[in-house]
């Protein structure tokens, strides 16, 4: 024999009972079910209750409202005209005794907590009542006749001694087919009409299952079972088939609805597993709770929250050494009626911390100054603190067990992701870790833990791009052309959620369309640097980055803020990193305190790995002593273009026509560009250098720097016939000109230098970069790196492996 029990939703109309009748008339074996009432009745039972007690003669047209919905759904779901005109005389009955009550509410203008039980316990009684008409040859049975509670601090708990007598008694001669309304049962002492609380159905079926030793309990609902989180937060939550009693109690109690959590007590006595199943999917696996651990090769099972949390602080150097303040807590909570849910104290024991649901906080609250009243006034204990706006998370699961670094990953996990954990305990069973944070973090601290523990199919990394020109639209066409590879292959998900530029601004949780943004983001909302930080912080999404491909200084200057609040930058624009020392630095160590990333590859040599060989060198032990680079891909374009057919004027024309020039060209002229990356590989080097201490040997005069573009292109021809004579000179010569960057043990300079034919950088070709790097290991044969230095498209592939490298992927 096994009990199964059917949740309000599933029966919750017509069409619903009839999936329901074709569950159970599947079943071989004699079979026990349990209802729920129908989705909604409870609370509009009380709800009604409560305007007729106020006075309110809305009340009648919530009853007329409850009462043709049952009315309705007997007709709908019995097809013989007999048997439905039974059932509705049968429900008319109980409607008329349910009027009677509310009339007399009415009347009194009062709801006493019997009144209320009494009212509420109609929903299971005309729900069970119409399931058990739609089957064939099934008995219905009233609970309150076997299911017996006694009172204790206002709460109803089950008299098993009593309960489990008449349970057995009543099912002495087992019937095939037994019907039972769940979450009723009646005070063993007064007789009145009780119920087992919100959810209380689940236990119904669970007492049952265990006072007649049934072979399982099946819990029917609208879920497919226990996931590995709330899917309404984390969209890559799935179905846990395998689990522990301990593991289900540990989920239900710290807020999976999947299962009442007193219902897993006495199957997991009588060792009766336990099968939670989908009305709506029938052929879906579902849970199956049992004491067996099953195979499961991650460290967690699950997470579970509870978003209304309430923290109690009891603190006072008058509490240390005194034997008994706990006692004394809990049993004032206890006698209040206050459920605690978890509990921390300091090892000092000046201070114990209890979190409640919101709901009781105010109630503990004066439980407690009440029971110390004696010690507050006389300054032994502090004032008894309540904090709201909290929430708990559990992290739950059998295989924590021995296990060593589980609590370091996560506390490490959520303080990368900015999270702050106001309390935490573990017992020493080590099969739940709970901790309280801020409300406002919860969904990004569950998402963080999911990604971080492998309970997702795959690693979310969260994307918010600025700047969609040349290197920001090339960008985010290879993230788009390489999505699924990334996913296939590398189990990694980049979802862009946000993009930006100087116009309007386009944000999405669930992921941007790659292929329509640019037809998206016209229809947008505004964009400022100030609106852009403040929806990016608002969104407070977890695991995510902030890519810059402006050049924008109002846009670096946002960096701080996304890097306190724990949001990796990687950044295409040089500003933040050429800037100030003290700014450079700050950003870096903001970086490193947050264990987030602080990324800028692309400021030098586009998709060069030239700062990465560098971190990589000192982080090894080596020492940098002398860079040597030629580093602006534009200006060594236009030393390699020119020739006897094209004059100097024409070659800066040239690379503004091929894209490797500024819109102005004399950003890359006046050498600015390449002092900024200068001055950024000093640093990455290890030395404390700002752009004005960088000796400048320009090789135009300063003059062509000043008044308008218009004027420049209309000068710069003059300068044509001296560079071409001095292209002649260099070529009998055999040698070339270079604008070559250095730096030698923190001195900087930069200007042309004719190079020969033996020298490294004389065959570089087109708008390609290089770079010497002499340190004490590569000191007589430095380490040269070489390639394209220009180019949207490698500086676009740059910033990608820069977004890649923060998840660590190879």
């Amino acid at each position: 024999m096994k009990v199964i029990k059917f949740g309000g939703t599933s029966v919750g109309s017509a069409c619903n009972i009839l999936k329901v009748k074709a569950i159970i008339e599947s079943q071989t074996e004699p079979v026990i079910v349990v209802v729920s009432a129908l989705s909604g009745i409870t609370d509009q039972l009380l709800h009604t209750a409560h305007l007729a007690a106020s006075g309110d003669a809305a009340y009648e047209q919530e009853f007329m409202a409850l009462a043709a919905r049952h009315r309705e759904t007997v007709r709908n779901a019995i097809a013989d005209n007999v048997l439905r005109d039974n059932t509705l005389k049968k429900i008319e009955a109980l409607l008329g005794e349910l009027c009677n009550f509310l009339k007399g509410i009415f009347w009194v203008s009062d709801l006493s907590q019997k009144t209320a039980d009494a009212v509420v316990s109609y929903g299971e009684r005309l729900s069970s009542l119409i399931v058990a008409s739609t089957l064939n040859n099934a008995q219905l049975f009233d609970s309150r006749e076997f299911i017996k509670t006694e009172k204790q601090f206002k709460k109803h708990i089950v008299d098993f001694k009593a309960t489990n007598v008449l349970v057995r008694k009543c099912f002495a001669d087992k019937m095939h087919l037994s019907v039972v309304p769940g979450f009723i049962s009646q005070d063993s002492k007064t007789g009145d009409t009780s119920n087992l609380g919100r959810g209380g159905s689940d236990y119904t079926a669970s007492i049952l299952a265990a006072a007649l030793n049934a072979t399982r309990l099946e819990i029917w609902t609208d879920v497919d079972g226990f996931m590995t989180a709330d899917p309404r937060i984390i969209s890559r939550a799935y179905v846990i088939h395998d689990m522990t009693f301990i593991e289900a109690m540990e989920l239900s109690n710290f807020g999976a609805k999947v299962i009442y959590p007193p219902t897993i007590y006495p199957a997991y006595h009588k060792n009766i597993p336990i099968l939670i199943k989908n009305t709506f999917n029938p052929d879906a696996q579902g849970t199956f709770i049992s004491k067996n651990k099953t195979d499961w090769n991650k460290s967690i099972k699950g997470i579970s929250s509870i978003n209304d949390t309430c923290l109690i602080t009891v603190q006072g150097l008058g509490m240390v050494g005194v034997i008994g303040i706990n006692s004394r807590i809990f049993s004032a909570l206890s006698k209040s009626g206050v459920s605690v849910f978890m509990v921390c104290q300091a090892s000092s024991e000046n201070t114990t911390t209890l979190a409640v649901k919101d709901e009781d906080a105010e109630l503990a609250v004066c439980s407690l100054q009440n029971e110390f009243s004696l010690e507050l006034s006389q300054g032994e204990i502090n004032e008894v603190k309540a904090k709201k706006g909290l929430a708990t998370v559990a992290v739950v699961g059998e295989n924590m067990k021995h296990q060593p670094g589980i609590a370091g990953k996560l506390f490490g996990t959520l303080g990368r992701s900015g999270i702050s954990v106001i309390a935490a305990a573990q017992g020493a069973s080590e099969t739940n870790i709970s901790f309280v944070i801020e409300s406002q973090y919860l969904r990004k601290a569950l998402n963080t833990i999911h990604d971080s523990f492998f309970l997702s199919e795959y690693q979310v990394l969260n994307i918010f791009l600025t700047g969609i020109g040349t290197v920001g639209g090339n960008l985010l066409e290879q993230i788009r052309l390489q999505q699924r590879t990334l996913m296939e292959h590398n189990s990694l998900k980049l979802n862009v959620v946000g993009i930006a530029d100087t116009r309007n601004m386009i944000f999405d949780r669930n992921g941007i369309n790659l292929e329509t943004y640019r037809e998206d983001i016209r229809k947008a909302q505004k964009s400022t640097p100030d609106a852009l930080r403040e929806e990016i912080l608002k969104m407070n999404i977890f695991n995510s980055a902030f890519v810059d491909c402006t050049a924008s200084p109002e846009i670096a200057a946002l960096y701080a803020d996304f890097l306190e609040h724990s949001i990796s930058v990687v950044a295409a624009n040089k500003i933040a990193a050429s800037s100030e020392y003290e700014t450079y630095f700050m950003l870096k160590d903001i970086a490193r305190k947050r264990g987030i990333k602080f990324l800028f590859e692309t400021n030098v040599g586009a998709g060069l790995p030239i700062i990465n060989t560098m971190n990589a060198l000192i982080n090894s032990g080596d020492k940098i002593l002398k860079l040597q680079a030629v580093l602006s891909g534009t200006i060594n374009y236009i030393f390699n273009t020119l020739s006897a057919k094209i004059p100097f004027s024409r070659a800066i024309m040239m690379a503004e026509e091929e894209h490797f020039a500024e819109p102005d060209p004399r950003i890359d002229l006046s050498g600015t560009d390449v002092i900024r990356k200068l001055v950024i590989l000093s640093r990455e080097a290890g030395y404390a250098v700002n752009q004005e201490n960088v000796e400048k040997h320009l090789f135009i005069p300063d003059k062509y720097f000043h008044g308008s573009l218009e004027n420049f292109w209309k000068t710069i021809s003059k300068l044509d016939s001296e560079f071409e004579a001095k292209r002649q000179q260099l070529e009998a010569q055999g040698k070339r000109l270079r604008f070559v960057a250095e730096m030698d043990r923190g001195k900087c300079r930069v200007g042309l230098q004719e190079v020969d034919s033996n020298h490294p950088f004389y065959e570089l070709e087109g708008s390609n970069n290089i770079i010497m790097i002499t340190t004490e290991r590569y000191n007589e044969f430095p380490m040269i790196i070489k390639g394209y230095g220009a180019g949207a498209e490698v500086t676009a592939a740059g910033v990608f492996a820069d977004i890649i490298s923060i998840v660590n992927i190879r």
